[in-house]
């Protein structure tokens, strides 16, 4: 049952996407955007903190070393790149090509102990699992050169990069959540500090969200891109210490993939044999990956 909650959990990353992609269309800017999505996270997850009995304190969170609270900038460029790359990349990239960004800066963080995280050397399971994860990828990026796969090479890079933001943005707050004793409270911090990072660079570059233009074509889900975030980030929250870290990745991992192959189709995009074995051999390395961990 908890492993199904995973899966429905990293669902909702590909429908946060494609909510904070058209929320984009209408606030003017993918920044702009991402500024709702986050400060309609922060609202979501301090209700939960404050719920919970959990709302971190000011001072103690002044006390941490400050490379501890970057994770929400981090997340600012994993989800503004998201949203530039979903239009372009389609669901399955969008979700594909950050994902082999995280296994790769996984391992690095991992088999080095970077952001004070434990060491766990890259032993043959791991750098199997690891290649496997990314023999998975190329199979459901690849195309024919006549499909003008060139032009998207640069985008491509890019979604891997935005991966790896998101390995150390999970390590950071894995440290912050240990130092306060609870993760929902680094994630709310995360999300803070998100908002704030993102709410400098809108009013810097002069973008504000075109939030007073009102348009009967505008949809409501448009708002739900934070929400779907918060939830996400709450559920890890829960799962993470009940089956372990391993499971969880795994679980939303491939509630991730499933869901994006899905949207693709609804899109009307062609899904075709050589994405879904590619897609199956992404979930057979990082169960590789899982067993490596335990």
């Amino acid at each position: 049952m908890l492993l199904l909650i995973g899966v429905i959990a990293g669902a909702l990353v590909p429908l946060q996407t494609i909510a904070n992609s058209r929320l984009s269309r209408s606030t003017g800017t993918a920044l702009s955007a991402s500024l709702v999505s986050f400060s309609v996270g922060t609202v979501a997850l301090f209700i939960v903190t404050l719920m919970m009995g959990a709302l971190p304190n000011l001072s103690e969170v002044s006390a941490q070393p400050p490379w501890m609270l970057t994770g929400g900038a981090l997340g600012v460029i994993a989800l503004s790149g998201n949203i530039l790359l979903f239009p372009k990349l389609g669901a399955v990239q969008t979700v594909i090509l950050p994902i082999s960004g995280q296994i790769i800066a996984g391992m690095i963080i991992d088999n080095f102990g970077l952001f004070d995280a434990p060491v766990l050397p890259a032993d043959p399971t791991r750098i199997l699992g690891a290649s496997v994860v990314m023999l998975g990828v190329l199979a459901c990026v690849w195309r024919p050169k006549s499909s003008g796969q060139e032009r998207h090479l640069p985008l491509q890079i890019a979604g891997i990069g935005f991966g790896m933001c998101l390995a150390a943005q999970s390590a950071i707050n894995g440290q912050l959540g240990m130092s306060l004793d609870t993760p929902i409270s680094a994630a709310l911090i995360s999300f803070a500090v998100g908002t704030a990072t993102l709410l400098v660079i809108n009013i810097g570059l002069r973008w504000r969200p075109n939030l007073w233009i009102t348009q009967n074509t505008q949809p409501l889900w448009m708002w739900t891109g934070g929400l779907l975030g918060a939830i996400f980030v709450s559920t890890n929250a829960l799962l993470a210490p009940r089956i372990g870290t391993g499971l969880t990745v795994l679980a939303t991992l491939s509630g991730m993939m499933l869901a994006s192959v899905l949207i693709d189709r609804a899109r009307g995009a062609k899904v075709n044999a050589r994405q879904i074995a590619g897609l199956a051999t992404v979930i057979a390395g990082v169960s590789l990956l899982t067993l490596g961990n335990s």
